[in-house]
């Protein structure tokens, strides 16, 4: 069965008969959702199914960013708020191994309701080391302001969603955290040296290198490649994302439609391959763009379909026994009712 190398978005909460006969043709390996695709339960778990019905594939990816924060697709009245990454850092600053396990507890929560939807890949965790004079795009998504604190909680929100059965996505590999604009609007370039660099912005990502799935920044970094961000670097995704920080899940590029990027969308989905991305992802459900995407885009074939292959195989068969309404309870009172639903 051949796939394309990229993961989609789609317009609304239903798809359109436009929709359903593009995503046929082309055969997306996953797709991406996001709060113009959600209203109700029900209609979330129909339009998860219609989706993978298009590809005839009954575990197809489904991804969405589901952080907490000011990063949460899914929320009231439906589904409960979940705090952003930095109000776990800040919980109980003498007992880490607490920190932790209410870092786990609240990823296995929201695995759960992912897992309700059909919904089997969340966007999480964000492993950047904010920088204080960096811009607030990342901000209180950091987990901590230091290298070791993000890759502890990044680690544990991750065993959280694995135990759920869905798969996380590290991001935004090789890291965010210093850049000076929103790769959204404009292209962030990071001059710190190499050094600095490896101590600090690529050290939580070596400590997950395990994990099934990353994403890229459309970051560039002077000491790399100072003509490219890492998306489309052949130096920064095979020097040091597959290199020295030795990543071997599947690469997916950041989203092509944010201005960080360059060129036309066939242009920039060519490069993103070329440079070693395994698949790219566009999310606006813009069906122009969404063709221009795939003129650019290859099959899903070698190397990287044998690692699309083994980050699905990560989704547990049977997840982790789970008392939903004793985990709520537990984790209200870590935050003392600040995040109840």
């Amino acid at each position: 069965m051949t796939f394309a190398a990229a993961i989609l978005g789609c317009s609304g909460p239903t798809l359109t008969a436009e929709e359903r006969a593009f995503f046929r043709d082309v055969r997306p390996w996953g797709f991406i959702l996001f709060r113009r695709n959600i209203e109700t339960p029900d209609q979330v778990r129909a339009l998860v199914e219609a989706l993978r019905a298009c590809t005839g594939v009954e575990n197809a990816p489904v991804l969405i960013d589901q952080e907490g924060g000011r990063v949460q697709r899914l929320g009231p009245p439906h589904w409960r708020r979940y705090p952003p990454g930095r109000a776990y850092g800040q919980l109980a600053a003498n007992d880490p191994l607490l920190r932790r396990e209410i870092v786990r507890l609240g990823a296995r929560l929201i695995a759960h309701d992912l897992a309700a939807l059909g919904i089997n890949v969340d966007c999480v965790p964000v492993l950047d080391v904010p920088d204080p004079e960096g811009h607030e795009v990342i901000g209180d998504r950091a987990y901590a302001d230091g290298p070791e604190e993000v890759a502890r909680l990044g680690r544990a929100a991750a065993e959280g969603l694995i135990a759920g059965g869905v798969l996380p996505v590290i991001k935004h590999i090789p890291g965010h955290g210093r850049a000076m604009a929103d790769s959204h609007l404009a292209l962030p370039v990071v001059e710190a040296p190499m050094a600095a660099l490896e101590a600090r912005d690529f050290a939580p990502f070596r400590v997950l290198s395990d994990m099934p799935m990353a994403m890229t920044a459309h970051v560039v970094y002077a000491a790399i490649d100072a003509r490219r961000p890492a998306t489309t670097s052949r130096k920064a995704i095979r020097g040091v994302i597959r290199g020295a920080l030795g990543f071997d899940g599947l690469l997916m590029s950041d989203d092509l439609s944010m201005k960080a990027l360059s060129g036309d969308f066939a242009e920039r989905a060519r490069a993103s391959l070329a440079a070693g991305c395994d698949v790219v992802l566009h999310c606006n459900g813009d069906m122009a763009e969404m063709k221009a995407v795939l003129a650019g885009t290859r099959s899903l074939s070698g190397r990287a379909r044998v690692r699309a292959q083994a980050a699905l195989a990560r989704i547990v068969r049977s997840a982790e026994p789970f008392d939903a309404e004793e985990a709520r309870a537990r984790f209200d009172a870590a935050f003392d009712g600040r995040w109840a639903a």
